[in-house]
């Protein structure tokens, strides 16, 4: 499995879970570290999701940027990319990086049990509470 974080995230979000996640033969990368995007980490949602579409592997991603879901374009392009999506809850901005990202770490078996469980393209949002469930979003 492969995760993608957006510009909308920290890229030491992307690094301290790719750090974990390693071990279990999956990988976790920030859009700044991608190639290829006409505008780097800058790149417009619609084309990091085509990227990730046209890639030979699997991907999820995370975003903390709910709008994604309200442009008609970028609500097309998430459905015809078929990928898993999580967003982190409204609270990540207010808490502690390091928190956060030991939430991600935390809820990373959860996130991998949605990916089999429930077909893509789907998404969750990811409360920055452990004791609240993944909720599931409508798109």
């Amino acid at each position: 499995m492969n995760v993608f974080f957006d510009n909308c995230t920290s890229y030491v979000l992307a690094s301290t879970l790719d750090g974990f996640i390693r071990n279990y033969g999956h990988t976790a990368i920030h859009i700044k570290d991608v190639q290829g995007l006409s505008k780097g980490r800058h790149s417009p949602d619609i084309e990091w999701l085509d990227f990730l579409r046209n890639s030979r592997e699997k991907w999820l991603f995370f975003s903390s940027d709910k709008r994604i879901l309200k442009n008609s374009a970028e609500r097309a392009a998430l459905k015809t990319a078929g990928l898993h999506g999580f967003i982190l809850g409204p609270a990540a901005s207010k808490t502690p990086l390091n928190h956060v990202a030991a939430i991600l770490v935390w809820r990373w078996p959860e996130i991998l049990k949605i990916t089999e469980l429930v077909a893509a393209p789907s998404m969750h949002e990811i409360p920055i509470n452990k004791s609240t469930k993944l909720r599931s979003i409508s798109f």
